[in-house]
């Protein structure tokens, strides 16, 4: 079915395609021998690009192999001794030598092995039977499997670190991928993601390279994108490779450590109720009805502690707090019916209004401010 909107971030599409290519190959893999060229098909590209992230991408359906891989550069020596470099700098950088590491779409190994012999404990996962068996045959840890959704379990997972080579670009799903295997790494690991260069592919007008197995054209802005969108880190981002290949280090994205914010609020609304307590009985006000204000009052439980809420801004004047339902009245009120104390709540403007409260109020009222490390008495 035609593809209408980004399969990264769900925008649509510009309206008119960036391209559209006739005549093509309907894939560059399993070419037809004799036997099978009556029934080889050229198919139309449509090269489109995301009206929101900007993602260049096909809007065809993937080749019936996608989820395989298939390396010729495999055979290649130079690239064998530029990867031995490559990852060996990457465990190194990294501390990964004893650790465990995935290569998700691992064809036959030939990536692997090296990364295996880099001091890892390595495995792979790979969709073809075919180059599963032959990795097994090699001594490879090597399970069969695609990365189907943010749930999908890998064997012998969590892992600290992946690698995912020139095997992003060819899914329809990149989410659901990245996601999947984000998710079945330990906290901090690290990947390495690499994917074609379309920044080189614009600036020397490869017309060439649009072909039905690549789906997505990523630069580095996109790919950085895609990989933030979906749990990840960028530590680096290059080009490898001639300027064919973008290489982009990342770290999984931690939570951040919440907890002693609880701390926080019960130590501020004990400090906050022993200054009330100092004075009689609902007769202090607080200034400030923004929502750092409203959220102090319901978190240190100041309902029918305090006797109303001041606020210059006359829309929320003749109002209530939410959730805590404590009336808020105009400046006037401190002259008609005066607490013995206010607390200032006003953010940024605190000072300013503890000006206002001693110029124009009287310099007799009890003043203190909610600053970042609890109330300051003024």
């Amino acid at each position: 079915m035609p593809v209408n909107k980004c399969r990264v971030c769900g925008n649509g599409f510009f309206k008119e395609p960036l391209l559209r290519y006739g005549n093509m190959p309907g894939a560059a893999q399993f070419l037809p021998d004799s036997s099978s060229l009556k029934k080889d098909r050229r198919v139309k590209l449509k090269v489109c690009q995301c009206s929101g992230c900007g993602l260049v991408q096909l809007g065809n359906d993937p080749v019936p192999y996608y989820k395989e891989v298939i390396r010729a550069c495999g055979f290649s020596k130079e690239m064998k001794a530029f990867r031995s470099r490559q990852f060996r700098a990457f465990i190194q950088n990294f501390s990964l030598t004893k650790k465990k590491v995935i290569e998700i779409g691992c064809g036959r190994g030939e990536y692997l092995a090296l990364i295996e012999q880099l001091g890892v404990e390595a495995y792979g996962l790979e969709y073809s039977r075919k180059a599963v068996a032959q990795c097994v045959k090699d001594g490879l840890k090597v399970s069969k499997g695609f990365v189907t959704s943010r749930n999908f379990k890998l064997k012998h997972a969590p892992f600290d670190a992946f690698f995912i080579l020139n095997f992003l670009e060819h899914l329809p799903e990149p989410n659901s991928a990245i996601m999947g295997i984000c998710n079945n790494l330990t906290d901090g690991a690290v990947g390495l993601v690499e994917v074609p260069n379309f920044d080189m592919i614009l600036r020397k007008k490869l017309f060439s390279e649009f072909i039905s197995d690549h789906l997505l054209y990523f630069t580095k802005d996109t790919l950085a994108g895609t990989l933030r969108l979906n749990g990840f880190e960028i530590l680096g981002c290059s080009r490898i490779c001639d300027d064919y290949i973008i290489s982009a280090a990342v770290k999984k994205r931690g939570r951040p450590d919440l907890s002693s914010f609880y701390k926080s609020q019960a130590e501020l609304k004990n400090e906050i109720n022993k200054y009330i307590r100092r004075f009689r009985d609902k007769n202090v006000a607080i200034w400030g009805a923004g929502h750092q204000a409203l959220a102090v009052i319901s978190l240190a439980d100041l309902a029918g502690r305090i006797k109303y809420v001041i606020d210059s801004a006359t829309f929320k004047q003749g109002r209530y707090t939410p959730a805590t339902h404590v009336p808020i009245f105009s400046p006037e009120a401190l002259k008609s019916e005066p607490p013995e104390a206010i607390i200032v709540i006003a953010g940024s403007y605190s000072d300013e209004v503890a000006g206002i409260i001693r110029r124009e109020f009287g310099r007799g009222m009890n003043v203190s401010i909610l600053r970042d490390f609890g109330l300051e008495i003024m």
